[in-house]
């Protein structure tokens, strides 16, 4: 597949033979468009001392959608012909039987770009990238005679997408992302721990490959890694909790921010259903999620339907003032889309979906918070999660948690769960600190078998109440 830029109309398409198609996919229809990608990806993976792993993928394709009501006809091909679109004009035409319907008011257009169109496979040769991950293997193992193994990654994509709509607009957009990752794995009399660090976002290779970026990332993978060593059997019970700032943002994103989706509260399945206008959350909890970021890992220009991103209030000051929408459950709930409408790929229809999803920062000094923390834990990592979106019930697990008593912090725990509900958790949070941080660009968030990149953020927290899972007291 050629470097050179994506032009699908004047290639595969005639664009004027596209759009009539299109037109009479969607004629009597709410909405529709012609969406096309390509794609591609590049992964290397350094693996206790050798390459594991280097891969390169390239695909392209399109999907073409037509909305009446509830009802969505989907059809999608990799066949970039005529022949493939006619196919799906027939298709797509099924959900709208006898038409009947009046296309909705096309997007809003924009003209703010939040990352460069460059090719991140391209910026920097597979050599130098090769020689770094090298490098990141050798220097971790120098650092602890205890380093066992080392896992270095480096991917990065570049998706290239059109949009085409029935009243003729023409959308382009060029996502990059680039991501870097190491693990480590110690061991100490027989014991065997690891920690995770990394991260990227809608960049190139080079400001991740700079020997003070990887240096630090290594580093911080050894750090949790040593800490774990330490770590003692984590306490059992209900308790309070202080969350650090950043990552354990992913714990609002899954038990707070998918039950604000669009699609779950029309249909009446989410814990926040029917509540526009009421308290959900204790005073000063304000959530926003907020696409336009520059560079972040969860930013689109515009979505995959072509409303332009933005910054959307859902919790101000503890109110529930708004759910996040693509343009079908906008138009059904009376509305307006909020820029949220995502998608996996060409082969997927769009949804609602987060983009970058962040507590702000509130007074009180972090320090404190945890000072005035009495019996509790403190977790500052998390790993996988699960969350019940009709009643927000949450598990996670903690990569990195300390046992707090008398407001001092003391052992690492490991084996930590934290299970609760998001409707009680949010008003339940006691405190919030004044150092609220983005992630640092690992986000990936699955939803009906999709997946997109996501950002998370929140400052410190103490949570009161949360069943802490771990060994018995």
């Amino acid at each position: 597949m050629s470097d050179a830029p994506f032009r699908p109309f004047g290639t595969a398409f005639d664009a004027d033979t596209a759009l009539t198609l299109l037109r009479q996919a969607t004629r009597g229809a709410d909405d529709g468009e012609l969406f096309l990608e390509r794609r591609r990806s590049e992964s290397l993976v350094f693996d206790d001392g050798r390459v594991r792993t280097a891969g390169y993928d390239a695909s392209e394709g399109f999907g073409l959608r037509a909305v009446r009501g509830e009802t969505t006809g989907y059809a999608h091909s990799t066949e970039m012909t005529e022949g493939a679109l006619r196919r799906a004009v027939e298709t797509a035409r099924l959900a709208v039987a006898d038409g009947g319907g009046v296309l909705a008011d096309p997007p809003a257009l924009t003209n703010k770009r939040l990352y460069r169109d460059t090719d991140p496979i391209a910026e920097i040769s597979l050599a130098a990238k090769l020689d770094t991950l090298r490098e990141i293997d050798a220097f971790a193992r120098d650092l602890d005679p205890r380093v066992v193994q080392v896992t270095a990654s480096l991917a990065a994509g570049l998706q290239e997408v059109e949009i085409l709509r029935p009243e003729g607009t023409r959308l382009r957009d060029v996502r990059p992302m680039t991501r870097l990752n190491v693990s480590v794995i110690v061991e100490r009399n027989g014991r065997r721990e690891s920690g995770t660090a990394g991260g990227g976002g809608r960049i190139g290779p080079s400001g991740l490959i700079t020997r003070d970026h990887w240096e630090h990332t290594t580093r911080e993978a050894l750090r949790i890694a040593v800490v774990n060593l330490d770590a003692e059997p984590a306490p059992a019970g209900v308790m309070d909790v202080v969350l650090g700032p950043g990552w354990p943002g992913i714990l609002l994103h899954e038990a707070v921010g998918h039950g604000l989706e669009g699609d779950f509260n029309r249909k009446g399945s989410s814990a926040f259903a029917g509540l526009m206008g009421q308290r959900i959350a204790a005073p000063g909890v304000t959530v926003v999620d907020d696409g336009t970021l520059p560079e972040r890992r969860g930013s689109i220009t515009f979505d995959d339907e072509g409303t332009p991103s933005a910054r959307n209030v859902l919790i101000e000051d503890g109110i529930l003032v708004g759910y996040m929408q693509d343009r079908q459950n906008a138009r059904l709930t009376g509305v307006r889309p909020t820029g949220n409408g995502r998608r996996q790929s060409h082969a997927h229809a769009p949804m609602p979906r987060m983009t970058n999803t962040c507590m702000l920062g509130g007074q009180a000094d972090p320090a404190g918070i945890v000072a005035d923390l009495k019996d509790g834990i403190h977790a500052v990592g998390f790993g996988g999660g699960q969350v019940d979106i009709t009643n927000g019930k949450f598990v996670f697990s903690c990569t990195e948690a300390y046992r707090v008593r008398n407001g001092k912090i003391g052992a690492p725990v490991k084996g930590a769960t934290l299970i609760g509900d998001g409707a009680t958790a949010l008003k339940h949070i006691m405190a919030i600190g004044n150092d609220m941080a983005l992630d640092p660009g690992t986000g990936t968030c699955g939803k009906a078998g999709q997946w997109v990149p996501v950002g998370v953020g929140q400052p410190t927290l103490r949570i009161g109440g949360l069943t802490v899972g771990g060994a018995a007291a």
